[in-house]
């Protein structure tokens, strides 16, 4: 509604997890780098962790497109709310195994099978769960044992948990300490730092054809990072607000009374909030 009034080609504010737009911040760069080089060296389990919006899924967006373009076999589970059948299901499915889904027994003999053939060729086998905080205890041991499969050279299946901080309280727990022994690589993302959100918004700007912005100042993009806490889900809402209340105003300058409403509207708390 508003890309032409400001010059955009695009929304630059969309809650799609688009790799193109992903904001390199060092924290994201490293959990990347630590996502490929734990997939490529084959490590076993690897586990991303962070508080809604700061990143998770684009960050597994992004693997997603590096798997492919290596070419290389894996299955990405989105929904963590299943039943162990329906994930085997699912497993055979992604991974297009030679076998009916319907029976776990027959799962696991093919996956093994085609695993143990793609080790032969030296090829690369993952397994990406998302909002694996939502696992049953029953299906995290179930993929803790997909875990132990693995040959002289390493572990078989590459696997990735991807999810909010209550899954690294949830593997901390006793019956689960098998599975956190396992666990080789740990990423963390935390919400950006008050320079990195003024930059965050900047960039996404420019990839959206608006360069050198002068809608938000410097004192506005602080006052979004307070009360977003630096949560890229949450800048990209009130920014996206925010362009459209300046437009509906027929203003090229976003301002702290617009962010105020709409701040206001989306009941947003923040620290130091006067009521």
């Amino acid at each position: 509604m508003y890309n032409a009034f400001f010059g955009l080609s695009e929304n630059p504010f969309n809650l799609s997890p688009d790799p193109a737009f992903l904001y390199r911040s060092p924290q994201h760069e490293e959990a990347l780098a630590n996502l490929t080089y734990g997939v490529e060296s084959r490590k076993g389990f690897i586990v991303l962790t962070g508080e809604v919006g700061t990143g998770k899924t684009t960050l597994l967006e992004c693997l997603r497109d590096h798997l492919q373009q290596q070419d290389l076999l894996f299955a990405f589970l989105f929904n963590s709310r299943l039943t162990v059948d329906q994930f085997y299901e699912l497993l055979a499915y992604d991974l297009n195994l030679p076998c009916p889904g319907d029976s776990k027994a027959k799962v696991l003999l093919a996956l093994q099978q085609v695993l143990l053939q793609r080790a032969a060729r030296n090829a690369t086998t993952v397994l990406i769960v998302d909002e694996a905080h939502d696992l049953d205890w029953d299906l995290l041991e179930e993929i803790r044992m997909l875990g132990n499969l693995e040959n002289r050279s390493g572990k078989l299946l590459q696997i990735i948990l991807a999810g909010q901080p209550e899954l690294d309280r949830k593997l901390d727990a006793p019956n689960l300490r098998q599975l956190k022994q396992r666990i080789v690589l740990r990423c963390t993302l935390r919400g950006l730092q008050e320079a990195q959100t003024a930059e965050y918004v900047r960039a996404r700007l420019a990839m959206a054809g608006l360069h050198d912005q002068a809608v938000f100042s410097a004192d506005l993009l602080a006052a979004i990072h307070h009360r977003t806490q630096g949560i890229p889900r949450l800048i990209n809402v009130v920014c996206d607000n925010l362009l459209l209340t300046a437009f509906a105003m027929e203003s090229k300058f976003a301002t702290l009374d617009m962010l105020d409403e709409v701040t206001s509207d989306m009941r947003l708390d923040w620290p130091g909030q006067t009521v």
